[in-house]
């Protein structure tokens, strides 16, 4: 016993998952009980499925990993439903199951593994093809490596939980909470990503700033709910007109902000320059947007700055030069809706 507490320690302080913890186990547990085989499984008591985690199989008994057996005929449910944790007569109490005569096990012994809330996760097991005794001390050494494989599953569900959890937090760290898209802080990482493809590929880099012009008097005549509602439509249209490596990602307010591969550095950059402009400026307008409320309104399209740079241009200095490009465009708009005036 001594021996098996000093490898107990050894184990858990090398276990770094739920299979390093088990197969050690299932080894001492061999040692311990003299069966042929021994086994962990993981019960689904909505699908009514019992699964073969991890198994050791030493002599002519096997028992497969990954083997799924329906739970209603296997040889755990009826040791736990009567209470019997083990048998050397198998064929005899419980020769109705199939899953036992197909694998030819004739000794059985099993511990239900729960966690700490008392759900059952599944039972570590142990079987031969011929009647074998256990030692006395058997099942109190089976029940110690249940509550530890128990402990670590709960480890690893909180583990995964933890890095769901941050993945959100991230995700959420750099998206836009009205719209969805991404925020500032995700638009500058992006796109740095991109300048380094564009670099690779001796590309220029597209950069745009859009401004929502008459967001205010929206906001201010219709209200904030309208105003909201106005953003998210116009960010789903933007979205729809992006192409594969496109990002589009709102600055604030009624500002956002685009990136894209431009052409290459060897080509003529104003052809490809007022296509995306143009594409861009058609993703702003719509007809009869619905904002809720009965409210419908007609919207002629945002200014759109639009620069191509050198994919060695940083971040800062490429957002400024779109902004005054779309400071250029508001101002040309309003000259033109003065004269047409």
């Amino acid at each position: 016993m001594q021996a098996l507490i000093s490898q107990l320690g050894q184990t858990f302080a090398k276990a770094r998952s739920l299979e390093e913890l088990t197969r050690p186990l299932l080894e001492m547990l061999q040692k311990v009980t003299s069966l042929e085989s021994t086994y962990l499984t993981r019960i689904d008591l909505g699908q009514r499925v019992q699964q073969v985690l991890f198994a050791r199989n030493t002599q002519s008994l096997q028992i497969p990993e990954n083997l799924s057996v329906p739970w209603e005929d296997t040889l755990c449910k009826r040791a736990i439903d009567e209470n019997c944790l083990y048998t050397a007569e198998v064929s005899e109490i419980w020769g109705d199951s199939q899953a036992a005569q197909a694998l030819g096990i004739q000794t059985y012994a099993s511990t239900p593994v729960h966690l700490s809330d008392g759900v059952l996760y599944g039972t570590l097991c142990g079987a031969s093809a011929t009647r074998k005794p256990l030692q006395r001390d058997t099942q109190d050494v089976m029940r110690l490596f249940a509550q530890f494989l128990g402990q670590q599953v709960e480890r690893e569900q909180l583990l995964i939980q933890i890095q769901v959890q941050n993945e959100e937090l991230l995700r959420l760290a750099r998206t836009d909470p009205l719209t969805g898209l991404p925020n500032r802080r995700a638009l500058i990482e992006q796109l740095d990503q991109l300048q380094a493809i564009a670099r690779r590929q001796e590309r220029y880099v597209f950069v745009g700033m859009i401004d929502m012009d008459g967001f205010k008097a929206i906001n201010d005549g219709y209200g904030h709910e309208a105003g909201d509602r106005f953003l998210q439509l116009l960010s789903e249209q933007m979205r729809d007109a992006m192409r594969d490596s496109d990002l589009i990602a709102r600055q604030g307010g009624d500002e956002f902000v685009f990136a894209g591969l431009g052409p290459s550095l060897r080509e003529p950059i104003a052809p490809a320059l007022h296509e995306t402009q143009a594409r861009l400026f058609a993703s702003t307008r719509a007809e009869s947007l619905c904002l809720g409320a009965g409210v419908r309104l007609n919207y002629t399209g945002a200014s759109v700055g639009l620069v191509a740079v050198s994919p060695d241009t940083d971040a800062d200095t490429a957002l400024q030069q779109a902004d005054l490009a779309m400071y250029q465009t508001k101002q040309a708009r309003k000259a033109r809706h003065q004269a047409a005036a």
